[in-house]
């Protein structure tokens, strides 16, 4: 069956590291005859779970509608995670709620963070899954004892240092994190900035059935306005979980010994894609979760595809609720530093996902830049300048001229 949106890629990579984040966490997850269960409180799995699908519904509201899209809430929120420890008053309230995690004390927080960090490599043996997560200060600039030492125990934050505007230390460790599939975060780094907290996924899983490459075939995948393109599409016919919505379907691919899986949500009849994210709540997800049912010999397609994506998330947070951290001189980071002003200068997440045959690679490095608050601006004529004597009412220009040497 031909999906009816461009966009069936979207959700179909948006489930791969979504999954890692929202089905790991719920304590209905049947256990695994090999590898350990992850086991954390069904309060904390399911506001995560909120966060996850308000951020890609929002983001998805920011994008063009013909775009690609994919990220990881679960490399988001531990980043934010990461910031939380470092804000106090208003902004670490705003940022509380934008994780939905208002109610819940940050050292639950911090220590189901550490949990995650611990749990999800070793949930499926067959399965690679590493989370890093490292906070990087400028030589110059020293944040505060108690919050690199939080990093270190609550996240296994490795700690290091950076000089100048090189960024090729952090570089090189988004690539290490990220078996070589994400190279580059920053180009370069911008004087006012004076510390990174970054975390690193990255997922490497062989599908429990692997798609038979002699089925690959090229197929017509519908595109906007009624248009259509041929793509690689995998093709299988299996015993796999299956459920229709209103408006969707949805059919599961487990990988290795089924703890993780890639679930695929294809819009049918009028419904489009972007009505689908629309749509998607944690209930929703729930509800999906509980209607999948095992069907014989299903035959289901799936494009063979590649994405890279890159985004700022700057405008999406302060619409899910975390404005002041952002703000120079109302963003409270003192746990950072005491005696700095600092604020949020950017939050950037770069991905990346192949799905084959064989199975599926994704990893994401989420970057957060801290920047120091930019003295008053002054505006002195400290260079070539032009100036103009001229009368107002009567609007005639009288003189003008241009200094380009005072003395």
């Amino acid at each position: 069956m031909r999906t009816s949106s461009f966009f069936q890629c979207v959700l179909v990579i948006a489930a791969t590291l979504m999954l890692l984040w929202v089905a790991l966490g719920c304590s209905s997850t049947s256990p695994s005859p090999v590898g350990e269960e992850v086991k954390i409180s069904e309060n904390f799995a399911s506001r995560t779970d909120d966060f996850a699908f308000d951020f890609f519904k929002r983001l998805n509201e920011q994008e063009p509608s013909d775009k690609n899209v994919f990220v990881s809430p679960l490399s988001l929120h531990m980043a934010l995670g990461m910031l939380l420890n470092g804000a106090n008053g208003q902004t670490a309230d705003e940022i509380q709620k934008t994780l939905k995690l208002n109610g819940i004390s940050l050292a639950d927080a911090n220590a189901t963070y550490l949990k995650l960090i611990e749990g999800l490599p070793k949930a499926d043996p067959k399965v690679t899954l590493g989370l890093a997560n490292s906070v990087w200060n400028r030589n110059t600039f020293q944040p505060e004892t108690d919050f690199v030492n939080i990093l270190k125990n609550s996240f296994k934050a490795e700690a290091s240092q950076f000089s100048g505007s090189d960024a090729t230390p952090l570089n090189t460790w988004a690539s290490d994190k990220t078996n070589g599939k994400i190279k580059k975060v920053l180009d370069n780094i911008e004087p006012q900035m004076v510390l990174f907290l970054m975390n690193a996924l990255y997922f490497k899983g062989d599908w429990t059935t692997s798609f038979d490459e002699q089925k690959t075939t090229d197929y017509p995948f519908q595109l906007a306005e009624s248009k259509t393109k041929n793509v690689k599409m995998m093709q299988m016919k299996n015993k796999i979980s299956f459920a229709n919505r209103d408006g969707y379907f949805a059919y599961e691919l487990p990988y290795g010994n089924g703890r993780y899986a890639m679930t695929v949500l294809v819009p049918i009849g009028t419904q489009g894609v972007n009505d689908l994210v629309t749509k998607l709540t944690a209930t929703e997800w729930n509800q999906l979760q509980q209607g999948l049912k095992e069907v014989d010999n299903l035959s289901i397609g799936l494009p063979r595809f590649t994405l890279e994506y890159e985004v700022y998330l700057n405008k999406v947070l302060e619409k899910m609720g975390m404005p002041s951290a952002f703000l120079p001189n109302v963003a409270d980071l003192s746990k950072i530093s005491k005696t700095q002003k600092l604020n949020v200068g950017f939050v950037k997440q770069n991905t990346y996902v192949a799905v084959d045959e064989k199975g599926t690679e994704a990893a994401a490095v989420t970057t957060i830049g801290v920047e120091l608050t930019s003295l008053p601006q002054t505006y002195y004529a400290d260079r070539p300048f032009v100036f103009i004597i001229s009368e107002k009412t009567s609007d005639t220009v009288l003189f003008m001229g241009k200094i380009v040497n005072p003395s």
